[in-house]
């Protein structure tokens, strides 16, 4: 499976053939679900190739949901909740409750970017492929590594080749330029994390004019390669999950991996090692360790889902491995039902779009091979790095150097422990934006918004009331 956040994408960038203005949009009540209940969706119709403006349209999936308070409404706040590959549209109908005190002033508006679900999403094996696929990738053996993801990239060529040139972050840059004009905005609203957070840069350096209250939360440095990514995740991780294990160990009364940490983390190695030499089954579903190592990554990106994977894990050495199967599901975006979103479909085409760096599959594995002495776990994970140098169309790398210059001022935050965009990418990105101030969460997780009072407060400060924090601020 691909890698789990991702920033890529070198040039500098021209806003070029960009529609504002042109598009109205027309609003209706979203499909009828659970958790539909007040939001209303809409197509955006923008170019498929924003230098041919009169040519081919797709439509951008969008939501919103009302402002709450009418009288004090100050407008849009844009989301875009990360992968790259994840589902604006869906997430902001699932977590909107945790936007309430954003979503009494502002409309909350979410959109899927082109080649993710609703907006001619990226579709490459079918399900029952994909299932296949998953438990065989990333293999150690370089021959079998090229065959499966060459198969995967051959079947996002022949099933999504008309899409693949324009799925890149400057597009959607652009498109979310559209998003704003065709919502009457005079400046942009945005809160964006993880590769939202690269999404937003790219926007802030292709239209500085047009950046109002800006919030990065999870940063991504844009200018690092394939290699670097892979590692930089890796050992996030790694730091991750040996937190994950002193807690057990220390705050528990009986930690049930073991009695300290290395015991503990011998136990899990165990697991893994289990699976690679017998997979197991649940659900009648074979679960092999890099399932098995996808639900535990899964469970890293944030401290509430600790005790969940304990007990995954505890089950798993006793022969259940459902836990696990869930948690790699989820990390795969694959349903209950047994069907997948695009996630992993697009994650890979947005990816391989944003960049020229195209390092070999021999290259990814020499570095999973260095990294197993300090992440045994997760140096597997590093393989995935070799992914674009089969991919059918070429990469770009205007996305890769990012400078807000003119720009108002916008807010970086990492958070210390973060697994999925490690800390140092906050001030690198911070730096590179050049009007950005940088926020520190000292603590676990992936995103800061949500988890910290002091963050949310400091948060809100900034959009509802343009209150900027201080540099250097920490919570």
């Amino acid at each position: 499976m691909a890698p789990a956040a991702t920033g890529c994408g070198g040039s500098a960038l021209s806003p070029t053939g960009h529609a504002s203005g042109q598009d109205n949009l027309s609003w209706r009540p979203c499909e009828e679900t659970a958790s539909s209940s007040g939001f209303e969706c809409a197509m955006l119709q923008v170019p498929l190739d924003y230098a041919k403006p009169q040519g081919r349209k797709i439509g951008i999936a969008m939501i919103r949901l009302p402002a709450a308070d009418k009288a004090t409404r100050l407008g849009s706040l844009v989301f875009n909740f990360g992968g790259p590959g994840g589902s604006g549209v869906s997430t902001l109908m699932n977590a909107a409750g945790a936007f309430s005190t954003l979503g009494r002033r502002y409309d909350l508006v979410s959109f899927d970017p082109r080649g993710v679900d609703r907006s001619s999403g990226v579709r490459c094996l079918s399900d029952q492929e994909m299932d296949r696929y998953i438990t065989r990738e990333p293999s150690a053996n370089t021959p079998t590594e090229t065959q499966l993801i060459t198969e995967f990239a051959q079947g996002c060529r022949r099933n999504a080749g008309w899409i693949l040139p324009y799925v890149g972050t400057v597009n959607a840059a652009r498109d979310m330029d559209a998003m704003r004009a065709a919502l009457g905005e005079p400046r942009l609203n945005y809160l964006g994390f993880s590769y939202g957070t690269h999404l937003g840069a790219v926007y802030a350096t292709l239209y500085p004019g047009h950046v109002g209250r800006m919030v990065l939360d999870s940063a991504v440095d844009p200018s690092v390669g394939m290699l670097d990514v892979a590692k930089t995740q890796a050992l996030g991780f790694q730091k991750a999950y040996e937190d994950y294990l002193a807690d057990c160990t220390k705050t528990r009364t009986s930690c049930p991996l073991g009695a300290d940490k290395a015991t503990a983390e011998g136990t899990v190695i165990k697991l893994l090692d289990s699976l690679r030499q017998t997979p197991g089954k649940a659900d009648n579903r074979v679960v092999t360790a890099d399932i098995a190592r996808a639900g535990i990554t899964q469970a890293l990106y944030s401290r509430l889902t600790w005790p969940l994977l304990t007990d995954a894990i505890e089950s798993g050495r006793k022969g259940d491995l459902r836990g696990l199967l869930a948690m790699s599901d989820q990390y795969a975006g694959r349903r209950p039902d047994g069907t997948y979103s695009t996630l992993q479909f697009s994650l890979a085409a947005i990816v391989c779009a944003d960049t020229t760096d195209r390092p070999s599959v021999s290259q990814a594995e020499d570095l999973a091979r260095r990294l197993d002495r300090q992440t045994p776990v997760f140096a597997p994970t590093a393989i995935s790095a070799g992914s674009c140098s089969v991919w059918p169309v070429p990469g770009d790398d205007a996305a890769r150097r990012v400078n807000a210059t003119g720009s108002a001022p916008i807010v970086v935050v990492g958070t210390t422990n973060d697994p999925a965009t490690p800390y140092q990418w906050a001030p690198r990105l911070a730096d590179q934006l050049r009007t950005a101030v940088l926020l520190t969460l000292n603590g676990e997780g992936h995103g800061a918004y949500g988890q910290s009072a002091c963050i949310d407060t400091k948060v809100n400060a900034y959009l509802l009331d343009g209150r900027v924090p201080a540099k250097g601020q920490r919570c």
